[in-house]
């Protein structure tokens, strides 16, 4: 096993699993999780003999997903646009953490992305500027306008629980 490889493979050891979840927090669905995960680690390993002495590879990685979740989405919103018969998708919303999911779903895509960076995998804003190709202040816009979006979304769920006396 070459130098590459063995540094590679404990950067893979070390990163999959937070990727992949990253990549489900981005998409909803694991298996779309896994497949920018895989892609992503991928196209991380092609470019390891340029990116495995840096600060963070990992940082590399987080950013090749996204950008591929990005191109993913890009695709769909073809596909939808074009498409004759559109299925909408139900889906009860009586648990917390369902409603909770549902409103993060309904965010615009670097809105959920970034949240996602800042409170799930704990980065810091200036570090998720770098992973969004963004900067720092749209980040924190990114991050404040995410959070008032799902507040408002959240506002009547609980307000009607609380009516109702389901509440804690």
């Amino acid at each position: 096993m070459s130098e590459k490889d063995a540094s590679f493979r404990e950067f893979f050891e070390a990163e999959y699993r937070p990727l992949r979840r990253f990549g489900y927090l981005l998409t909803g669905d694991w298996s779309e999780a896994e497949d920018l995960t895989q892609d992503a680690l991928l196209r991380t390993y092609r470019a390891w003999s340029r990116i495995r002495d840096r600060e963070r590879p990992g940082a590399y990685a987080r950013t090749v997903l996204v950008n591929r979740h990005r191109s993913v989405l890009r695709h769909l919103k073809i596909v939808r646009k074009h498409a004759t018969d559109e299925v909408e998708a139900v889906r009860l919303l009586g648990e917390d953490g369902l409603v909770v999911w549902d409103a993060l779903l309904r965010l615009p895509e670097r809105q959920r992305a970034a949240l996602a960076l800042r409170y799930y995998e704990d980065l810091p804003e200036a570090e998720i500027a770098v992973i969004l190709d963004c900067p720092l202040g749209t980040v924190k816009s990114l991050i404040h306008r995410g959070l008032e979006k799902m507040r408002t979304q959240l506002e009547p769920t609980y307000d009607v629980a609380i009516a109702r006396g389901d509440a804690s």
